[in-house]
């Protein structure tokens, strides 16, 4: 009887409830997409097309779509991104593995009104840059080298530096450069990408006992073939994906 008393006056209260009464902020996603062109760290930004900071560079994204009551509340966050990342860029699905950054919600950081964004970071394969193209509300996409991208609309940079240093912080030890190698790699190819990606040269030995401590750790496994090189062919590996 007490839990059916609860039951019917939450249904009550909930028939009764004014979303209006109290003030509602706008939520976005924006995405911090990375990848490596020519041996640079690069990242993908769009040319917005309309008001405010039409013309300025951006990170891809937009507003979440918020339903009319209770019953529809809407679409969820990561499905946002995945529809803003397909809209903006054209990426295939599946082409980015969005992992959640944090959340980014100073008042002011909007002019239009209070806005919240929900940002978003991926590492994408190069062999996939040619299926970027702008579209939705962006006039266009680009790579540019992170450190020498253009001032960005919003809080953008506040949002891409906090990505750089996640995705810095989760080199060691995890497969966070997985889409950034093929499908198999040497050592040193591996090696290269960690230093494209911290942007400092690595002692070569230091790595390789590094390396050795993800082989132990499972986050790698020992491939099939071998790659020719200078000097001899080196041994393969490939990361264990376990999503």
């Amino acid at each position: 009887m007490a839990r059916r008393k609860q039951r019917d006056d939450e249904a009550a209260f909930l028939a009764a409830y004014a979303p209006g009464k109290f003030p509602r902020p706008s939520v976005t996603v924006d995405l911090v997409v990375l990848t490596i062109l020519d041996g640079v760290l690069s990242i993908l930004l769009v040319a917005r097309g309309e008001h405010p900071f039409k013309g300025r560079w951006a990170l891809p994204g937009g507003f979440v779509r918020v339903g009319e009551g209770p019953k529809d509340q809407g679409e969820d966050l990561y499905d946002a991104a995945l529809r803003e990342l397909r809209e903006e860029t054209g990426l295939p699905a599946g082409a980015a593995l969005l992992e959640q950054l944090g959340a980014f919600g100073r008042p002011n950081r909007d002019p239009r009104t209070r806005v919240i964004s929900v940002a978003y970071h991926a590492l994408v394969r190069p062999t996939l840059v040619p299926h970027v193209s702008g579209g939705g509300d962006a006039a266009g996409a680009r790579w540019f080298p992170v450190v020498e991208r253009p001032p960005l609309a919003f809080d953008h940079d506040e949002i891409v530096e906090r990505a750089l240093a996640r995705v810095r912080g989760d080199l060691e030890g995890t497969s966070v450069a997985f889409a950034l190698v093929p499908e198999t790699f040497t050592i040193a190819e591996l090696r290269t990408v960690h230093e494209v990606i911290l942007g400092t040269t690595l002692d070569p030995g230091n790595f390789r006992r590094r390396f050795l401590r993800m082989l132990d750790d499972g986050v790698l496994e020992p491939a099939r073939g071998k790659r020719a090189t200078a000097s001899k062919p080196a041994q393969v590996y490939r990361f264990v994906d376990r999503r």
